[in-house]
């Protein structure tokens, strides 16, 4: 038997290899199929089932081209409608991989086709589970994703209670909880940076799985603190419902060189938007003007759903030397699949060419110090809510709200008054600074290294803020 954890930190994802002899499975694929064909063939194996824990929401599953490429069977849990062929199995049902045996454990409240894929091994013990969105380390899954008329957040919730304690809780200690997401992703509130873990430990450290807890303190606790979804969940879902085109499709529209000239014209004709995944320095020392700044060196595929709001917007693409390719794969992880195309020789080839650049003014966290004894100055802090309850800059013209809503907060921002931008790091504060100049905010000043280098100086900081007294 052979388990394999594929893990993308960009998603904070993780897909699930299974082989045993000769036979393998895929629980929760990435849209990227060859490398598990490409494992199978390693192997000397046939892929026979392609499991899916939930129809997810955070990004583009494989399932459909995996099924095209090796006729393996789809298989969902109860009550999961699709367009394509798949196979909705039942609670307690079993399929058989090799000489192992994976048991399905119907485990709605994420989503109520939601399920926890029990692995059992050649000698009939229980070795892992495949929780999906159901459990993670540290956390459970997100219920107010599934909310319908007649079904409330707080009905789900209920029914992640009873999934919890009937289907999970009742394992031995010693059983593998394989999540299918770690700290980063939005489909839960605190989960761990470790990806591996048992029933046992979870036992111990997980709030929600408290032996004395009370349904109803269950629903409190999961529910408090929940921010709203990013706005491109809904419209992965329906992919993952639906089907998609093939990945050789989008790369092969989208990765391809365009001379600076088509690349203007393009962006003219097409209402595209152009988009530099760049780092953010060598985008604040030049870029074209109006392109959005999210970089491949970050959180970029959960950051371009969060702010691009519409998945089928023409994009076009400023990247590094040899980055193409990559670039247009993480784009359609999250559905984004109307690439165009990309600025052959980067931004020097535009620059070359005689077009013209922009700039993001940048200063350093000591310069910034050194001004607010001086001046009155703006400050906009995008960092996230309980970043800046904690800890924030004690200022009495001081903004804030988090990058993800900066698309409904626009008209919060004053075009005449000149703001100086932080997040923790320096990496959302740019993507910030380029949203808002491409939107005609052109006074804006980037803070460097963010919040981070801001408490290393003497700049005046608040205490904690509890949240519930905002």
């Amino acid at each position: 038997m052979k388990i394999e954890q594929i893990y993308t930190s960009c998603l904070a994802q993780g897909a699930y290899y299974i082989e045993s002899n000769g036979e393998v499975a895929i629980i929760d694929p990435l849209r990227e199929t060859q490398q598990y064909v490409d494992k199978a063939t390693a192997d000397n194996a046939k892929i026979k089932f392609i499991f899916e824990t939930h129809i997810h929401a955070d990004f583009v599953s494989g399932h459909v081209d995996l099924a095209k490429k090796t006729a393996a069977t789809i298989v969902f849990g109860p009550n999961a409608k699709t367009t394509f062929n798949c196979y909705n199995a039942t609670d307690n049902e079993e399929f058989k991989i090799g000489d192992i045996t994976i048991k399905v454990l119907h485990t709605p409240g994420h989503t109520l086709e939601s399920v926890t894929y029990l692995l059992i091994d050649e000698s009939g013990k229980n070795h892992a589970v495949f929780t999906g969105d159901t459990l993670f380390l540290g956390d459970v899954g997100r219920p107010d994703l599934a909310v319908k008329s007649d079904l409330t957040e707080k009905d789900l919730a209920g029914m992640l209670f009873q999934s919890l304690r009937t289907k999970i809780m009742t394992l031995d200690d010693s059983v593998i909880v394989y999540p299918a997401h770690g700290a980063g992703s939005a489909c839960g509130k605190n989960l761990s940076k470790e990806t591996v873990g048992t029933i046992g430990d979870q036992k111990n450290t997980n709030y929600a799985l408290r032996s004395d807890m009370t349904k109803d303190e269950f629903v409190k606790e999961v529910l408090n603190g929940i921010s709203p979804p990013p706005q491109y969940f809904a419209k992965n879902a329906k992919l993952n419902q639906t089907g998609y085109s093939t990945l050789d499709q989008v790369l092969s529209n989208g990765d391809t060189p365009l001379s600076p000239e088509a690349f203007e014209q393009l962006a003219k004709s097409e209402e595209a938007l152009i988009l530099d995944v760049r780092t953010q320095q060598d985008f604040i020392k030049n870029h074209i003007p109006g392109a959005i700044f999210i970089g491949l060196n970050g959180g970029f595929a959960p950051w371009v759903g969060a702010l691009i709001s519409d998945i089928n917007q023409p994009i076009l693409l400023a990247v590094p030397q040899g980055k193409s390719e990559e670039a247009v794969t993480r784009l359609a992880r999250v559905g984004y699949d109307n690439t165009l195309g990309y600025l052959k020789g980067g931004i020097e080839a535009w620059i070359a060419s005689g077009k013209t650049t922009d700039q993001i003014t940048s200063i350093s966290a000591e310069e910034f110090s050194a001004k607010i004894k001086e001046d009155k100055l703006h400050v906009l802090d995008v960092r996230k809510d309980g970043e800046y309850n904690s800890m924030h800059l004690k200022m009495e013209d001081l903004q804030h709200f988090a990058l993800d809503y900066i698309n409904q907060q626009m008209d919060q921002i004053d075009a005449k008054k000149t703001y100086h931008i932080h997040c923790a790091g320096g990496y959302r504060s740019v993507i910030a600074a380029s949203i808002l100049k491409a939107r005609g905010f052109h006074k804006i000043i980037d803070i460097s290294g963010g919040f981070a280098a801001l408490k290393k100086t003497d700049a005046s900081m608040s205490e904690f803020v509890c949240p519930s007294t905002l």
